[in-house]
């Protein structure tokens, strides 16, 4: 195994622990006391157990962690990917046996507390899965299955399944708590959005003097089109060619390094693109 590949691993186990860590806290400190209602797979556990537990049965939530996500998992394995599935189990399993064994105490007594920063805690738990290449697995995988298939993102609509979850949750247990529940949804749903940006597309826009040396690299490392234009400088009137190519919030800071080693003296323009409308190449998940 090589150095590279090596780190790539290494990386997403330590993600993966940190983000199991981090939700088996969450659940323990801020949902658990307050009788909230996370979101995906991990709520529809916790549901379950409640209402299983209206029968004066049990469904741990360590258990249905298991159940409901790995059917989802084996429908995904082929269009997500065979690592990242294997890493976003891993994650759930081990999720699934820290809420065995590990106890924490409640850390406010106040809910709206609990309800603000369990949601920016749990939201930050995905976050951590996401950037090693990995997932929470439920509904991420549902998610970013969709989100592959269309290039944009769909965690508000996963939003909108776990309201329509937790208007149940209400309807059995009260909707006070549903309430605050969907307020905690919403924050950690946010939280993802803003923290992880791999859906967000940008426009490089580069100046250069030596436009056949940069694409040339620019082509050999990555598949997005790129369009030249020429034209020369205004003050200087010297000749240059402005590239213009559109790609992933996630490659910038490898391309701009990439193009600065091919010429230290181009001048690279980022730009935020909202809408985006033609053929786009998204490097699939490992």
């Amino acid at each position: 195994m090589n150095n590279k590949l090596f780190k790539s691993y290494l990386v997403t186990a330590l993600a993966v622990s940190a983000s199991a860590l981090l939700q088996t806290y969450v659940i323990k400190v801020f949902i658990e006391p307050s009788n909230l209602l996370s979101s995906g797979f991990t709520g529809a556990s916790i549901l379950i157990d409640r209402i299983v537990a209206l029968k004066g049965g049990s469904f741990s939530t360590s258990l249905g962690l298991i159940v409901l996500n790995v059917p989802v998992a084996i429908l995904c394995y082929k269009a997500i990917g065979k690592k990242f599935v294997i890493s976003s189990l891993c994650q759930v399993f081990l999720t699934s046996f820290l809420l065995k064994v590990l106890t924490f105490k409640p850390l406010f007594d106040d809910i709206v507390l609990n309800v603000c920063f369990g949601g920016f805690l749990y939201g930050m738990s995905v976050v951590c899965a996401l950037k090693g290449n990995s997932s929470t697995a439920g509904t991420d995988f549902i998610a970013l299955y969709v989100s592959n298939k269309k290039g944009k993102s769909v965690f508000e609509y996963v939003f909108i399944f776990n309201a329509l979850m937790l208007c149940v949750f209400g309807y059995l247990f009260g909707f006070l708590y549903a309430g605050y529940s969907i307020v905690f949804q919403f924050i950690s749903t946010k939280t993802i959005s803003s923290f992880y940006r791999r859906y967000k597309r940008v426009t490089l826009q580069i100046t250069t003097k030596n436009p056949e040396k940069i694409l040339e690299s620019y082509i050999k490392n990555y598949r997005h089109g790129v369009s030249v234009m020429e034209g020369y400088g205004g003050y200087s009137k010297v000749n240059m060619s402005l590239l213009h190519t559109v790609v992933s919030y996630y490659e910038v800071s490898d391309i701009t390094m990439l193009i600065r080693n091919v010429d230290p003296k181009a001048i690279i323009n980022v730009l935020n693109t909202e809408e985006f409308y033609g053929g786009f190449y998204r490097r699939p998940l490992e």
